[in-house]
């Protein structure tokens, strides 16, 4: 992200990283299984005969107290019947005509899909069983204004396995931490536009990892969901709290609408026209092997899209379910944002979590809250990667201006080196093979490269000499004309600043088609 901010460094005013939203859930994790929940009731001393019932009792003590507690904060509880209407907005509106700074909002309730258990017989055994599967029952949306962070609600189902949703704002979160230490702020939306001390407000962003979220959770279950005392009375049975969704998110504050609405065009077609697969890749943390490929094991598709949010153009990357995306918002702000739901393929360092005396290890990421603060570092490092790549394109200049040095003879110690002609087939491949993503972190060597210029089978050991130097030669011709640089003490050699953004440059007018060259033109 360096580069992208000293690229840009008159134009912008500040950046702001930390989580957007984040969606917890709370899972009983005895009952989260058919066989944790048939030894649950086997431990209460409920047959499955008398399961309907027994269930039936729990949703309506859940049902009675949920009603109390709407009466006794004199705040409505409304069955919404499925219109498309958006939760949070009649909330919201709810809160503005009531005038709710703090404490419940209000309560929806509506019947929606989820996980649950039922009772079947079995034929062949003639034994009743119980079976999970998809099912409809009537969810709990508890609204509020939360007085550490601020607008928030809990979704809770009714019926067994009794799941909790929690869904919290990091940047409305933040408000409230710049209100408490007295920050003046102008904010927009989600987001902020100007902040009277950033240094500060990125340091209450890093503070938020910090929070004890069990015992968070803990204090809003006995105010939104006491019924769960009651009816796991003298049981160890507490919720589980995992981070099911989080969006970390990386504002760039520009010091006017003008400098974003300049460069933005050029980084959505840079972003659209110049980002492979394997780029999408490495900016989501997985490896990209020398070939150039994927490895063998993965299996899921990469899709970069574009699409339009108001009226406003957003790019967005996916892998499976984590993605990143770029959009613009209030029209002074650029906003990279990372979505990770899962979480399979990530590491942290820890101990092994049944083992407290083990060694620590890379060991696989968690989806609960332990975690949090390595996945936000993971986050911010994809977030990172992003930027870097786009830190190539400058609004300025155009092609014809960044490739001119390269198009022109220089010298290198004293010799005359020809200039590159990239539009030709020879130089735009080896331009194309130094520009590979593989080579981004660890560079690329003279033998990395002869696969990639010329057919690698059965060649001659005299052949590949010559190969080899004239792949010298040209490394001598891309390093004169400032494009690589060589790694000190080692055969390996790396893209310079400038290289990364003529070739990055080559590379997306290389990609266009006419018709898009076309457009760009009018």
């Amino acid at each position: 992200m360096k580069r992208f901010l000293r690229t840009h460094a008159d134009q912008i005013q500040g950046v702001l990283c930390g989580f957007d939203r984040m969606r917890f859930r709370g899972t009983l994790r005895w009952l989260a299984y058919a066989q944790g929940m048939k030894k649950f009731l086997d431990h209460i001393h409920v047959l499955l005969k008398d399961f309907k019932a027994y269930v039936q009792h729990v949703t309506d003590q859940v049902r009675e107290r949920t009603q109390k507690l709407a009466q006794d904060h004199g705040r409505p509880l409304i069955y919404l019947d499925g219109s498309p209407v958006s939760k949070e907005e009649r909330a919201r509106d709810i809160a503005r005509q009531d005038g709710v700074n703090e404490g419940l909002i209000c309560v929806f309730s509506a019947v929606e899909s989820c996980f649950s258990y039922e009772v079947r017989r079995d034929p062949d055994r003639r034994l009743l069983e119980l079976r999970g599967r998809p099912q409809k029952c009537l969810h709990y949306y508890f609204y509020l204004q939360h007085p550490q962070f601020g607008f928030m609600h809990l979704r809770l189902q009714t019926w067994f396995p009794l799941n909790i949703h929690v869904a919290v704002n990091g940047r409305e979160w933040l408000a409230r931490q710049l209100d408490a230490a007295g920050i003046g702020y102008q904010r927009r939306d989600n987001c902020f536009l100007q902040l009277d001390d950033l240094p500060r407000a990125q340091e209450l962003c890093q503070q938020q990892l910090r929070t004890r979220w069990r015992s968070v959770f803990h204090d809003l279950l006995q105010q939104l969901h006491s019924a769960h005392a009651d009816i796991f009375r003298g049981l160890p049975v507490e919720y589980y709290w995992s981070l099911e969704q989080s969006e970390w998110a990386t504002d760039v504050m520009f010091r006017s609408p003008k400098d974003l609405a300049d460069l933005y065009p050029h980084l959505l077609r840079h972003a659209a026209y110049d980002f492979s697969s394997a780029e999408v890749m490495r900016f989501l943390g997985r490896k990209v092997p020398q070939h150039g490929g994927v490895h063998g094991g993965f299996q899921r598709e990469v899709i970069s899209d574009v699409a339009r949010r108001t009226d406003r153009l957003r790019i967005k990357h996916r892998i499976g379910k984590n993605s990143i995306k770029m959009y613009d918002k209030q029209d002074s702000l650029l906003r990279v944002e990372t979505t990770i739901n899962d979480v399979r393929d990530m590491k942290v360092f820890r101990r092994a979590e049944a083992e407290p005396g083990s060694p620590q290890m890379w060991r696989p990421l968690r989806k609960g809250v332990a975690d949090t603060h390595r996945r936000a570092r993971i986050s911010q490092a994809a977030n990172d990667r992003y930027l870097d790549a786009l830190a190539e394109v400058h609004a300025g200049q155009s092609l014809g201006e960044l490739t001119d040095a390269i198009s022109r003879p220089t010298e290198w110690n004293g010799k005359r080196v020809r200039a590159i002609q990239p539009w030709s087939p020879d130089d735009g491949q080896l331009l194309a093979a130094v520009n590979r993503p593989e080579f981004t972190v660890n560079g690329f060597r003279n033998r990395d490269l002869r696969p990639l210029l010329f057919a690698a089978r059965d060649t001659p050991a005299e052949e590949v000499r010559l190969q080899s130097a004239r792949i010298t030669r040209q490394l001598r011709m891309l390093r004169a004309h400032g494009l690589i640089t060589k790694v000190p003490q080692t055969h390996r050699y790396q893209l310079t600043v400038g290289g990364r953004k003529i070739l990055a440059a080559l590379q997306a007018a290389r990609s266009a088609n006419a018709e898009q060259l076309a457009s760009l033109a009018a």
